[in-house]
């Protein structure tokens, strides 16, 4: 097999298995109510080290700034959330987690690492920490600003 088709299976492999593994879970999860974007949302704001803005999350979740507002919007009507005016630029709103959503994002968890430890046991400890530095460095390489 040459170099050439062994990375590309590699590049389709990396996508089919994020995605095959966010549906998985996003299965798992359905008993929440929560879309994907919704629970990913949660667990972004949970693990932040300080209050995300809007804009900061719609980074991470790789979407415009609109569609993170509407679903900001469904999850504070929910309770699940609260948006602060930023104390020194009255522009950001900062995004908080309630004591609700710190409940759900706990529950999210529990159902993310049950659902790790099952999908995962059969693997060699070992054969997964070289797989994921050659992600983590590969990851690495896709955010080098550098071209």
């Amino acid at each position: 097999m040459s170099e050439e088709q062994i990375q590309q299976d590699f590049a389709l492999a990396l996508h089919d298995t994020a995605r095959a593994w966010r549906h998985a879970l996003d299965r798992r999860l359905k008993g929440l109510g929560l879309s994907q974007a919704s629970w990913l949302s949660i667990a972004y704001l949970a693990k932040a080290p300080a209050p995300m803005t809007q804009t900061e999350l719609a980074h991470c979740l790789s979407v415009e700034q609109p569609t993170v507002v509407a679903m900001l919007d469904r999850l504070q009507r929910a309770g699940l959330l609260r948006r602060e005016i930023d104390a020194h630029d009255r522009r950001i709103r900062r995004v908080l987690l309630t004591p609700e959503g710190i409940e759900v994002y706990a529950e999210v968890r529990r159902v993310a690492m049950d659902f790790r430890h099952e999908k995962l046991k059969e693997l060699d400890v070992e054969v997964l920490r070289q797989i994921t530095e050659v992600l983590q460095q590969l990851q690495r390489t896709l955010e080098d600003p550098i071209p």
